[in-house]
C-alpha cells in the first residue's frame, strides 16, 4: 500500500536580507509503499536532509504536492501537522536529541505527555519499547552516562514509542563506532523485517547498502531511484567500516 507519495516537490530558500535564492530541491517524484527500506543517499548540500524534513512533516515545500495514505498534507495547519507527526511519524538524529537532565526512560516517555494515557500505561509502553533494543539495564541511566551507541539506541526508543507507521532516521550511525553503529543497523532492518517502513539518509555508499532500494540525490535533483540487490545485512557483519 503507497504510504507517502511526493509530486515535484521543490524547496528553495531565500536568504534574509536579499534577494539570492538557493534551490534545495527540484521537482522531486517518488512514491514510498508501507514495508519499505529506502535509503536516500547523496553528498553534503545534495537536499537529503530537506527532503526527509519534507516527508517528516517537519517541513513544507515551496512547491508541488506531498500525499500521505492519499490525502494532500499541504493545506494543513501546523497544528493539524504536528498532530499526524506524532502520531504517524518516528524521527532518529545523528545528535541523538535527548533531554540531558532526565532518564533514557523518561526521554522515551516524552512523545506520549500528547496522546493523554495514564502514567502507568505510558511507562509500560515506555519500557515495551526499551525491551525491543536492549537497554532494559540503563532505562534509569541519564544520557550523559551512556556510550554514544547506547543513546543512538535510545532515541530509536523514543521514535518507537507511539508506533509510528514511518521511521526516518538522519546519519544515525554518523558519530558512532562502527560497532555502534552495526547494532543500530541491525535494529533498523529487524523492525523493518517486522513491518515497519524506514528511510535512512546517508551519505555512505556501505550505510545505504542496508536498505530495500535507494534514492541519490544531486544538487537537489533524482538522479536515481533503484531497489537494491546485493543488500547488506547487518547482523551478520562485524562493523559499518567507516
Amino acid at each position: 500500500m503507497e504510504l507517502l507519495k511526493l509530486n515535484k516537490i521543490t524547496k528553495t530558500y531565500r536568504n534574509p536580507g536579499s534577494q539570492v535564492e538557493t534551490q534545495a530541491l527540484e521537482e522531486i517524484s517518488f512514491a514510498l509503499n508501507e514495508g519499505e527500506f529506502l535509503s536516500i543517499m547523496g553528498p553534503s548540500g545534495s537536499g537529503k536532509s530537506t527532503l526527509m524534513h519534507i516527508m517528516g512533516l517537519l517541513d513544507r515545500p515551496s512547491s508541488g504536492e506531498l500525499f500521505l495514505r492519499g490525502q494532500a498534507v499541504g493545506q494543513l495547519t501546523d497544528d493539524q501537522a504536528a498532530r499526524i507527526r506524532n502520531k504517524e511519524i518516528g524521527f532518529v538524529f545523528q545528535s541523538f536529541n535527548l533531554l540531558p537532565r532526565v532518564s533514557v526512560l523518561e526521554n522515551i516517555i516524552l512523545p506520549l505527555s500528547y496522546v493523554g494515557l495514564a502514567a502507568n500505561q505510558e511507562k509500560e509502553m515506555a519500557q515495551k519499547v526499551i525491551a525491543a533494543v536492549g537497554m532494559e539495564h540503563r532505562q534509569n541511566f541519564l544520557p550523559n552516562q551512556l556510550s554514544g551507541g547506547e543513546q543512538q539506541r535510545a532515541a530509536i526508543a523514543r521514535a518507537l514509542v507511539n508506533n509510528p507507521s514511518i521511521i526516518f532516521a538522519d546519519e544515525p550511525t554518523g558519530n558512532l563506532d562502527s560497532k555502534s553503529g552495526q547494532q543500530v543497523m541491525t535494529i533498523l532492518q529487524k523492525l523493518n523485517k517486522e513491518g515497519k517502513t524506514v528511510v535512512l539518509v546517508t551519505h555512505e555508499q556501505a550505510t545505504a547498502q542496508h536498505g530495500t532500494r535507494m534514492l541519490q540525490l544531486k544538487d537537489g535533483r533524482l538522479i536515481s531511484d533503484m531497489p537494491i540487490t546485493n543488500r547488506r545485512l547487518a547482523e551478520n557483519e562485524d562493523g559499518l567500516g567507516k
